[in-house]
C-alpha cells in the first residue's frame, strides 16, 4: 500500500450517497427536470468516481453514468462503494446516443447544463444532437453550492492534507540556511509532502525570496534565498482528492525594521480576519477586518488580492472572501484567511491559514508556527 493510500484508508468515510437527493431538491427553483453534469470535479463529488472521463445525467428518479472502457471496473466499484444507485453505461463511441436515448425515454422537457463548465460549441452540440427534444437551461453553481458545506469526512481529508504540509515544512525549513534556490527549496518541499503521503500538490508551491516576494503569485526561480530577506512560502497538497493551502513568510536572520513592521501588520491583519470568521458573518466583512488593519498602517494599496477563498476538491472554490464576496459564511465552510502586503523592489509578506467555519468562530487546520525569523 502506498503512503497516500494508507493515509486515505485511515480517514472516515465520505457521506456521498445522499448528495444526489440534495441536488434534486434544487431542481424546482432552477426550473429544470434534470441536470447534465459534465464537470469531473462535480461528478466526483456526487458519485465518488475519480476517473478522467465521465458524464452524469441526474433526473428526478434515475441517474445515468457514462464512461469509457478504461473505467469499466473502477466506476462500478466506486459508485457501489459510495452507495450511488446509477445505471452505468460503458462506451467509447456511443456516449451521445446513450445520453440522447435516456433523455428521450424519460421525457425530460428542461435539461440543465453547468454554465461554467460548458463551452459555446458544446452547448450547440448538446442542443442539436444530445437533447434535441429538450429545452436547455444554463444553471450556475448548483453542485458547487452543495460543495460549500463540508461533511466530517471532507474536513478530515483537508485536515490531513494540512497536517502533511505542516510536517513537511517543519522537516525542511532548516535547509533554508544552506541558501538553496527558490526552485530547489520548492522541489524539496514538494517531495517531502509526497513522501509523507500526499497524492499530489494543490498547486505549484510559491517560493518567493526578497523582491520576488512582491509578486503574489511568483513562480520559483533560480534565485538563491539570501539571509535576512523576506521569503514567502505558499504551498499545499492533496489527500484523497481534498486540498490544503497555507502561506508562511520567514527570514533566515533578522530582515530589518521595515520588513519586521510589514510582518507585524500582516500578522495583526490575519488575526483580525480569523477573529471575524464565524457562522452568519458576511464574507466581505472578513475581508474588511483584514483590510482595515493594513489600511491603517498606510499600505491599503499594497494589499493586492482578496482575503481568501473556499478550499475543498479544488484549491479555489466558493465562497470568495473578498470585498466583492457575496453571501454569509455557514458552519462547515472551509476557507482561507490570507492578507498580504507587497512592496515592489522590497518584498512581500503573506500569512495564510485554512479554517473551518463554526457557529461561534473557526477551527484552524494549519498549525505551522508564525515566527518570522528562523
Amino acid at each position: 500500500m502506498t503512503p497516500s493510500a494508507s493515509t486515505a484508508a485511515a480517514l472516515p468515510a465520505l457521506d456521498v450517497a445522499g448528495r444526489i437527493d440534495h441536488l434534486r431538491a434544487l431542481f424546482p427553483e432552477a426550473g429544470i427536470d434534470a441536470l447534465f453534469v459534465t464537470r469531473l470535479v462535480n461528478i466526483r463529488y456526487l458519485t465518488g468516481f475519480t476517473g478522467s472521463a465521465g458524464l452524469l445525467l441526474v433526473g428526478p428518479d434515475e441517474v445515468l453514468f457514462v464512461t469509457d472502457g478504461r473505467y469499466k471496473d473502477q466506476s462500478a466499484d466506486q459508485l457501489a462503494a459510495a452507495g450511488v444507485p446509477a445505471r452505468i453505461e460503458i462506451s467509447g463511441t456511443e456516449q451521445k446516443r446513450i445520453v440522447h436515448d435516456a433523455a428521450q425515454a424519460t421525457g425530460y422537457g428542461r435539461v440543465g447544463l453547468e454554465a461554467h463548465g460548458v463551452t459555446w460549441s458544446q452547448q450547440r452540440g448538446f442542443a442539436s444532437e444530445w437533447f434535441p427534444a429538450a429545452e436547455l437551461v444554463a444553471t450556475e453553481g448548483l453542485v458547487e453550492g452543495l460543495r460549500r458545506v463540508k461533511d466530517p469526512g471532507e474536513v478530515a481529508r483537508i485536515r490531513a492534507a494540512c497536517g502533511i504540509a505542516d510536517t513537511a515544512f517543519a522537516n525542511v525549513a532548516g535547509h533554508l540556511a544552506d541558501r538553496p534556490t527558490e526552485l530547489e527549496f520548492g522541489l524539496e518541499l514538494e517531495f517531502e509532502m509526497r513522501r509523507l503521503g500526499a497524492s499530489a500538490m494543490s498547486f505549484e508551491p510559491i517560493v518567493a525570496a526578497g523582491p520576488n516576494g512582491a509578486k503574489p503569485h511568483a513562480r520559483p526561480s533560480d534565485r538563491r534565498i539570501g539571509p535576512g530577506e523576506l521569503l514567502v512560502l505558499d504551498f499545499g497538497c492533496i489527500v484523497d482528492g481534498y486540498c490544503s493551502d497555507m502561506t508562511r513568510t520567514v527570514s533566515v536572520g533578522d530582515p530589518g525594521p521595515e520588513a519586521r513592521r510589514m510582518y507585524e501588520v500582516v500578522l495583526e491583519s490575519q488575526q483580525a480576519g480569523r477573529d471575524a470568521v464565524r457562522q452568519g458573518v458576511e464574507a466581505a466583512a472578513v475581508d474588511k477586518a483584514c483590510r482595515d488593519v493594513i489600511a491603517e498602517a498606510g499600505w491599503a494599496d499594497a494589499f493586492l488580492h482578496g482575503t481568501g477563498h473556499g478550499v475543498g476538491l479544488e484549491i479555489h472554490e466558493d465562497p470568495r472572501v473578498s470585498a466583492t464576496g457575496r453571501g454569509t459564511l455557514a458552519a462547515g465552510y472551509v476557507v482561507t484567511v490570507e492578507p498580504g502586503v507587497y512592496l515592489t523592489g522590497i518584498g512581500g509578506v503573506r500569512i495564510e491559514d485554512t479554517v473551518v467555519v463554526t457557529p461561534d468562530g473557526c477551527d484552524v487546520l494549519t498549525a505551522s508556527p508564525k515566527d518570522l525569523v528562523l
